[in-house]
């Protein structure tokens, strides 16, 4: 069984840095064959949105939200990938989550449990 472990979030004041990571348990991610990883997030009351994300060769793209203030990116062999987010605001506050694709994760819809990131003002 794969499943998806967000972790890292927390209560920050604005202003404040917090770094979230992705893994698997059960397989690791480059055994899985993964071709990117994304960044979502989640407010109450919104839609969830993209923040960030990191392909294999090294390609990133991210939000106009967060571009300057976040950074996506793994460690050597891509087991865990990682959002660096600086200068936190507080409509950064939302819960994140990390998705796969590519590999095991084709054609799934294969969502984690999500970390909390509080921003407070």
């Amino acid at each position: 069984q794969v499943q998806l472990v967000e972790s890292g979030g927390g209560l920050v004041q604005e202003g404040g840095s917090l770094r979230l990571s992705c893994a698997t348990s059960g397989r690791t991610l480059s055994s899985l064959g993964i071709s990117a990883m994304s960044w979502y997030r989640q407010a109450p009351g919104r839609q969830r949105e993209f923040v960030a994300s990191l392909v294999i060769n090294g390609i990133t793209n991210y939000a106009d939200s967060v571009k300057g203030r976040f950074t996506v990116s793994r460690d050597k062999v891509m087991n865990t990938v990682y959002l660096q987010m600086n200068s936190l605001k507080a409509e950064d506050t939302a819960v994140y989550f990390c998705k796969p694709s590519g590999g095991w994760f084709s054609g799934r819809d294969y969502w984690g449990q999500g970390t909390q990131v509080t921003v407070s003002s």
